[in-house]
């Protein structure tokens, strides 16, 4: 049978978790956002698929609000995307940075995607991909509206700890018999453009998750 200093100490640390809890809570307040406010419209397509995102900003100009609406309502990608949006706005008007929701978002894969109709954006993984590099571009960084690089892209001369020295080739571009160009023998993606990267025996893009050469 436990004594009574182990008693009142399992209290005082089950009071303390609580006392947390109310903190955490007390902190956790909701910004709303005034009955007037500004909003930007941007129109988008992805894959044919037209839509609009609407967004309401606070009086400094932060996003505080998201709507998401499909050109065909009713339909499961129209709900899933304001149930979404729902969720990215409530995030905001509790605190949660932009960014966060931004990186988190950012190369969703889901149908449908494909080529949009955004010098900026010209490829989207997905329909919330493409809202959450439009938003990061839009309110955040110029560097949203880049496609993500893959590792061997963006430092071609750090090898991994280990890794034997290999020698770069310096032959120019050359092209397949199929037209798809390649550097180095690695070949670019027929879908988005983008270098491919070696995946067994075959060539996987990193960008639009497409294949090359896998049987």
């Amino acid at each position: 049978m436990p004594d009574a200093a182990t008693s009142v100490a399992e209290w005082e640390e089950s009071v303390g978790r609580t006392s947390e809890k109310g903190d955490l809570s007390a902190r956790a307040r909701r910004r709303k956002l005034p009955n007037e406010r500004k909003a930007i419209t941007h129109k988008f397509s992805v894959d044919g698929h037209e839509g609009y995102v609407i967004v309401g900003m606070y009086q400094e100009g932060k996003p505080g609000e998201l709507f998401i609406k499909m050109a065909k309502e009713g339909s499961t990608l129209s709900g899933f995307m304001d149930g979404a949006a729902v969720s990215i706005s409530i995030g905001l008007q509790y605190g949660v940075p932009l960014r966060v929701l931004v990186d988190k978002l950012t190369n969703t894969r889901f149908e449908p995607s494909g080529f949009t109709e955004n010098p900026n954006i010209r490829y989207a993984s997905s329909v919330l991909d493409y809202v959450a590099r439009w938003l990061g571009g839009k309110f955040l960084s110029p560097d949203y509206f880049q496609p993500r690089v893959a590792l061997h892209e963006q430092q071609p001369n750090q090898a991994a700890p280990g890794a034997p020295t290999v020698t770069a080739k310096a032959d120019h571009p050359r092209h397949r018999g199929d037209g798809s160009a390649t550097v180095a023998d690695v070949p670019s993606c027929p879908t988005c453009g983008m270098l491919m990267v070696p995946n067994g025996s075959c060539y996987k893009c990193v960008n639009c998750g497409g294949t090359r050469g896998c049987s």
